[in-house]
């Protein structure tokens, strides 16, 4: 796709939050010189007005839907009202108003949260309807999943282009490592860093222990945006993800590990696990050219090494 992205106009919503600082320096890394990144200080996607002013300003041949209000179990189980209102509102206004200016086509980012507790693993995107949400993130998941709803509408009424692709969990630099709102790998990232640097004899972690989840390195992601942006036009929904699951038991043990954590870990079962289990089936991935390519441990590693570096000047939230 040699000079796709030639004076090609690309706006990233989200772009100065985690997965978007690295799509925007994959976009670069192909070609796309200045893509307009938006900030929440300057365009509030949840009202209308700033969203038409924000495609007025740029004037964009393609937009990447990253911006999104999201957080861990805890932060879903404290805001489902809000995390259902304000990703669904983003993305109808945003959608709406792209096929109003011409928008040639819409790349519009989903979340693993919108399948269903029980779908069979792998999960397969046709099995995407065929039950409800694990409870704690249905808000958030529905929500994110009626892009596609609207994705597909617009495509069938209007000949809209847009695609709608599924990251799996994500991790990486960058993170959101505020106990409040992060996931689970930031979150014991933190907890067993700090642990070991004070010498403290054990840590207390939620659930059992026993669920399951992918985890995709972030720049990994970013790369099968930018290819899909480039390469994808279909209408049904794509997975993104690196095709394997780990027990979060392991995932725990395997932390405390490379952050040099010898104490105890302590299970509060009093809290929930989430879903039972999380994989995605990656083939139609492939299609368009995507592998992971992040070694699991070695993504952890350099995630560990730039919390270490950072946590100085670190801020949780990156406007």
């Amino acid at each position: 796709m040699a000079g796709f992205w030639d004076d090609r106009r690309v706006v990233v919503t989200g772009g100065a939050g985690f997965l978007g600082g690295f799509v925007v320096d994959a976009l670069r890394a192909r070609g796309c010189e200045a893509p307009f990144v938006v900030r929440s200080r300057q365009y509030d996607l949840r009202l209308e007005a700033d969203v038409v002013r924000l495609l007025k300003d740029a004037r964009p041949d393609l937009i990447v839907h990253l911006a999104a209000t999201v957080g861990g179990i805890g932060a879903n189980r404290e805001n489902p009202g809000r995390f259902f209102y304000e990703n669904l509102v983003m993305g109808a206004h945003l959608m709406e108003h792209a096929r109003l200016f011409g928008v040639g086509k819409f790349v519009a980012i989903g979340t693993v949260c919108s399948y269903p507790k029980f779908a069979p693993v792998p999960f397969r995107e046709d099995d995407l309807w065929n039950g409800y949400p694990e409870e704690t993130n249905a808000p958030y998941g529905l929500a994110k999943k009626m892009l596609l709803v609207q994705s597909q509408a617009y495509r069938d009424q209007y000949g809209f282009n847009a695609i709608f692709l599924l990251p799996v969990n994500l991790y990486g630099p960058r993170d959101n490592f505020d106990p409040a709102s992060s996931h689970v790998i930031p979150a014991l990232i933190k907890k067993c860093v700090e642990a070991a640097e004070a010498g403290e004899p054990r840590i207390t972690v939620w659930g059992t222990g026993r669920a399951t989840r992918e985890f995709l390195y972030a720049e990994d992601a970013a790369n099968a945006i930018v290819l899909a942006a480039e390469r994808y036009e279909g209408r049904e929904p794509v997975n993104i993800g690196a095709g394997f699951e780990i027990a979060i038991g392991d995932l725990v043990t395997l932390i405390a590990r490379l952050a040099d954590f010898r104490g105890e870990i302590v299970w509060d079962t009093s809290k929930p696990d989430g879903q039972p289990r999380r994989m995605l089936d990656t083939s139609r991935a492939a299609a368009f050219g995507f592998t992971a390519t992040t070694p699991f441990e070695e993504g952890l590693r350099r995630t560990i090494d730039w919390y270490r570096r950072n946590r100085p000047n670190y801020f949780p939230v990156r406007k």
